[in-house]
């Protein structure tokens, strides 16, 4: 069993969507069973590329240059899952690229199975919206897609507690506050394997964003930091806008974001 920093680095340097997740499926099945062997495997060191392998397909834009279309229509709700299964790819690379960029930084080997097992979600994630698009005559690369989704990763790069602040503790938060409304789309389209599999995302994403609080607050509590002034001053040094209500309080703060964390960040008028 290759040491974990360089299955992480495997996946990153895998640019077809489909066959990334396979081998991070395969790799997180592999260290799975190892844990429950009682084996510790060895964490390893990598060279991660700064942009993960991709695909030829989709062509990247500026946000401001994806076209924008009505989810009410069949081409908006193929234009919305192409845009989830987007962010779930890339969500495959950033929580490998977590375990190979910082193995500079000790960390129990629990901070390893929750990463691994996070990744292995994500890439189920995308499969299945790979699922869905195909269902509706579409595929992932027909459409173009966010040019920025790696930024939170490229401004982190050398930032250990800024990537739990902006990954988890933001972007997949957000992901909280706008699936349900996604999922009501696609119910009342009667899609149903849509809704079942955005059931399932929305399910497993509380506790991905759960990861990053438990292990940002780890981090705090070895430095002596507060918590809540840590996050704020990261957040308002690597994400560049404000946060943006209504939030989903309750799935928060079953991940452990409290209010204090990100309403002093929203936007407010």
């Amino acid at each position: 069993m290759m040491p974990l920093a360089q299955m992480a680095e495997a996946v990153l340097r895998t640019a077809d969507g489909r066959e990334k997740t396979a081998l991070s499926r395969k790799l997180a099945a592999e260290w799975k069973t190892a844990r429950a062997d009682g084996r510790t495997p060895d964490i390893g060191t990598a060279s991660p590329p700064t942009h993960p392998a991709r695909p030829s397909t989709p062509e990247l834009l500026s946000p401001r240059d994806v076209p924008r279309r009505r989810p009410g229509s069949p081409q908006g709700r193929i234009a919305l899952l192409h845009a989830v299964a987007h962010i779930e790819l890339n969500a495959v690379d950033l929580h490998w690229d977590i375990i190979a960029r910082f193995t500079h930084v000790p960390m129990p080997m629990g901070f390893y199975d929750d990463w691994v097992k996070a990744a292995d979600e994500e890439s189920k994630h995308f499969n299945l919206m790979c699922d869905c698009l195909e269902e509706l005559g579409s595929h992932y690369g027909a459409l173009p897609a966010h040019a920025g989704m790696w930024r939170a990763a490229e401004d982190t790069a050398e930032d250990f507690m800024g990537r739990l602040a902006v990954v988890p503790m933001v972007l997949e938060a957000r992901g909280l506050d706008v699936t349900p409304g996604m999922i009501d789309i696609f119910r009342k389209a009667k899609l149903d394997s849509a809704v079942a599999a955005l059931e399932t995302i929305y399910s497993e994403e509380v506790a991905h964003v759960a990861y990053g609080s438990k292990w940002f607050h780890f981090l705090c509590g070895r430095d002596n930091l507060d918590p809540k002034d840590a996050f704020h001053d990261l957040v308002q040094r690597y994400f560049h806008s404000p946060l943006k209500p209504p939030f989903n309080e309750e799935k928060r703060a079953e991940a452990g974001l409290p209010p204090d964390f990100y309403w002093p960040l929203a936007i407010t008028d």
